[in-house]
């Protein structure tokens, strides 16, 4: 297809979205061309149109038809415990996190959006059943399943299931939320309670909020960039402080990935991350919080920040002892747990590498922190560290509640200025390759630039084609499950045609007369056993072999007039009795009757021709 041609293909399918929009307030513009062109082009070839104009047409004089194009562009494919590996984690991580943060029996609220025939949210209701227990179940869960699909919501409602869709599930789950009956299995009670069903356009409509857990699965791979950004921006908004998203298999967070923190990157859970807030919808950022506000972050949190900092730091009491002190005091001075409360006086590193007490008392004297010359100080891993040291006065008020002792490590520092030194008195002899060496290092830095923007627009390239190829795969597990029908249909109707046939074949054997069955082209398409004891031939020796060509030692040429007429369907049943001669050699008089057979809608398929000989 030539670029002028693929533009004009382009604008029609943007024509019909715009008319699909307009008449029936279904907003397809969201959605990947791709994805549309290959669905929406499966229904005008299932029903012959060839253009997109003609398919307008379609839709306005068809009232069914667009009915039939939705449940086309719909992919509805779902099952029980999708992606095992997923479901485990939520139930072993996930919940028990959201019973934690919901303790003293606060509502638990969950969302399965684009939910299909309801797998989804019957799955995350039982797991919640399982470890709340019936009763705190159900006074606590909601779980709202959405999904554009009325046809596919009204399924989910129902509950009921094909047995063979729960193979994926635990024994347990199945067993205790199914009741079973003639080959279909429905969900329990109690669990189609608290599953609440209903339709929301996630680009579209509101989103419902205060929630504790979004599943959004192999739904966002359909729509573009913008589109999934602005349904994004929407689950952000609906989340709980700290909630969680369980996404599909083949989406990732490219955009407000600085909303949400990965909890398996593998298994795409995300969580969201507390103190973020979206700006008018756009990007979202961190922010400072009004005013008037205590800071959001638990003293948990600063006591593990404390921990984990880069830089070796103690704080000391209003008396003098130990109160607390991170891990790289430890790696650094040796000093850790069992130092807290002592004295620091009683403590080598009141002297060592530093006079810290004179220190101190300088930091009680003045506001802001003191800090002395740079030291050096052998750690306990046999390196060679430069050190400074910064102390600072802790006050509540006027009161001194202790003093914070910080290390700071300026080994690297120190290094860097030294050979800044060395450089600086070899600057006037290699200036000039210095600078040939920027240039240098601009360039690449440039064309390092130009291929990380290459590699992120083949990065977001992939993961599009990730996505098509996902949704190409979700299409042939729908086709393959409409053919598994169709065969098990075949297989039903071979069984009742081979019944159909061995009851044919036991009557013929019953009659006590030799029979044989003739097309309208009079050749043999049934000869009976007493028909092959009779004149010694087989159902293999005279199958598709013309009648009237025969040599059994009857006379068949004599049959000729008879059995045309009632292939012709000009007479009914004709009688003759000839002369023969059996396998045995045995003459005999055979009665002969050609009768008509029917195709079963009034029209003649052949003629019957039973043989019966007799002693002459």
């Amino acid at each position: 297809m030539s670029i002028a041609e693929h533009e004009e293909d382009g604008d029609a399918l943007e024509r019909l979205l715009d008319h699909i929009r307009i008449t029936r307030g279904f907003d397809l513009t969201g959605y990947k061309r791709a994805t549309l062109r290959r669905r929406i082009g499966k229904r005008m070839a299932d029903i012959g149109v060839d253009s997109y104009g003609q398919y307008i047409d379609q839709l306005e004089v068809s009232a069914g038809e667009f009915d039939a194009l939705f449940n086309t562009v719909m992919i509805n494919v779902s099952s029980f415990y999708r992606d095992p590996n997923v479901w485990r984690y939520v139930a072993e991580h996930v919940i028990p996190e959201i019973l934690r943060r919901r303790g003293g029996g606060e509502p638990i609220r969950i969302w399965s959006a684009g939910c299909s025939t309801g797998e989804e949210p019957y799955t995350v209701a039982m797991l919640l059943a399982e470890q709340l227990g019936e009763r705190g179940f159900a006074d606590r869960v909601k779980v709202f399943a959405t999904d554009v699909d009325e046809e596919a919501l009204a399924t989910a409602r129902q509950g009921v299931y094909a047995a063979a869709g729960l193979e994926a599930l635990p024994a347990e789950l199945r067993d205790n939320y199914f009741e079973h009956a003639d080959g279909r299995c429905s969900v329990s009670k109690p669990i189609r309670r608290s599953v609440i069903f209903g339709r929301n356009d996630l680009v579209r409509d509101a989103p419902i909020s205060r929630l504790d857990l979004v599943t959004c699965r192999n739904t966002l791979m359909y729509f573009n960039g913008d589109t999934q950004r602005s349904i994004m921006t929407r689950l952000h908004l609906a989340l709980a402080p700290e909630g969680f998203l369980v996404l599909g298999k083949s989406e990732l967070l490219l955009t407000l990935g600085e909303c949400f923190a990965p909890e398996s990157l593998s298994l795409r859970v995300f969580r969201k991350r507390p103190g973020v807030r979206l700006r008018g919808g756009g990007p979202a950022s961190l922010s400072r919080a009004p005013a008037g506000r205590g800071p959001e972050i638990l003293p948990a949190a600063l006591m593990d920040a404390f921990r984990v900092s880069p830089v070796a730091q103690l704080v000391l009491d209003a008396s003098g002892g130990v109160a607390f002190c991170n891990r790289p005091m430890g790696e650094l001075f040796g000093i850790g747990e069992r130092e807290l409360g002592t004295p620091i006086q009683d403590l080598e590193l009141s002297y060592r590498p530093v006079e810290l007490r004179s220190l101190i008392e300088q930091a009680a004297a003045v506001e802001g922190p003191i800090r002395s010359e740079r030291v050096s100080w052998t750690g306990r891993d046999g390196a060679e560290h430069e050190v400074e040291v910064e102390v600072v006065a802790l006050r509540g008020g006027l009161e001194q509640m202790g003093t914070s002792i910080a290390f700071i490590d300026v080994t690297r520092f120190a290094r860097i200025t030294s050979e800044l030194e060395r450089s600086k008195r070899e600057l006037e002899s290699a200036y000039e390759e210095l600078q040939s060496t920027v240039e240098e290092l601009e360039t690449t830095n440039e064309e390092l630039q130009s291929t990380n923007e290459e590699l992120e627009t083949t990065n977001e390239e992939l993961q599009s084609t990730n996505e098509e190829l996902e949704t190409m795969n979700e299409e042939l597990q729908s086709s393959n499950e409409e053919l598994e029908t169709m065969n098990e249909e075949l297989r039903v109707r071979t069984e009742e045609l081979n019944r159909v046939n061995l009851l044919v074949e036991t009557m013929l054997s019953s009659l006590g007369m030799a029979v044989a069955v003739v097309d309208r082209e009079l050749r043999v398409t049934v000869w009976n056993d007493l028909a092959k004891d009779t004149w010694g031939l087989d159902l293999h020796d005279v199958r598709d072999r013309r009648f009237l060509g025969l040599d059994i030692g009857l006379p068949v040429e004599r049959l000729r007039e008879p059995l045309l007429a009632c292939v012709s369907g000009a007479s009914g049943a004709v009688e003759r009795v000839l002369e023969a001669r059996d396998r045995r050699g045995v003459d005999v008089l055979c009665r002969v009757r050609c009768t008509p057979l029917s195709d079963g809608h009034g029209a003649v398929a052949g003629a019957i021709v039973i043989m019966e000989p007799s002693p002459s």
